[in-house]
C-alpha cells in the first residue's frame, strides 16, 4: 500500500512538473544537465521496488524504531512541499533556467540552498526504514548521493550562468 501511494505520488508530480516545465520553456527556459535524469528516475523506481522485493523476499518488517522514521518522513514530505510552493512554477524535475531570472529567496530558501535534496534524501531513507527495508534505504541512498552530486553541481553552473 504505501509503495503504491509513493508511486502515485511520484506520477502526480511528474504531471505538475511537465505543467510547469512547458510554461518555463514558454518564458525561454534553457534545460540543462539531461544527462544525470537517467539516474534520478532510476533512484525513484528503485526505492518502491525495492521495498518491496525486500519485504516480499527477505522478510523485512518494521522495527522498534517505525514511528520515529514515519515522523522523520512526514517531516520530510512538508519541507519538500513546502520547497514546491514557494518554488512556484519554476518547480519542475528537470533544470531548466528561465534567462535573467532571479533566484527564489523565500521559504525555505532563506535557509537552505536546496531544501529539496535536502527533504528527498531523508526521505529515500526514511521510507524504506519504517519497514525494515535498510538494505533499500542504503542502495538508493548511495544512488541518490552520486545523482545529487552530479544533479548540484550542474544546478550551481546552470544558476550562475543565468
Amino acid at each position: 500500500m504505501f509503495a503504491t501511494v509513493l508511486v502515485a505520488q511520484r506520477l502526480v508530480e511528474l504531471r505538475i512538473s511537465a505543467r510547469h516545465a512547458a510554461l518555463l520553456r514558454e518564458r525561454g527556459a534553457v534545460e540543462h544537465g539531461r544527462g544525470h535524469y537517467a539516474l534520478l528516475v532510476l533512484v525513484h523506481t528503485l526505492l518502491p521496488l525495492g521495498m518491496i522485493a525486500e519485504a516480499w523476499f527477505l522478510g523485512a518488517r518494521p522495527g522498534p524504531w517505525w514511528p520515529l522514521w514515519a515522523l522523520l518522513f512526514a517531516l520530510a514530505q512538508g519541507l519538500r512541499y513546502i520547497t514546491i510552493r514557494a518554488l512556484g512554477t519554476y518547480w519542475n524535475v528537470r533544470v531548466l533556467v528561465v534567462p535573467g531570472a532571479t533566484l527564489v529567496r523565500s521559504g525555505p530558501y532563506r535557509w537552505l540552498r536546496h531544501p529539496n535534496y535536502v527533504a528527498v534524501a531523508v526521505e529515500l531513507i526514511s521510507a524504506p526504514m519504517m519497514f525494515g527495508t535498510w538494505r533499500t534505504a542504503i542502495m538508493v541512498t548511495a544512488l541518490n548521493a552520486v545523482a545529487l552530486t552530479l544533479r548540484i553541481r550542474c544546478e550551481e553552473k546552470a544558476l550562475a550562468g543565468r
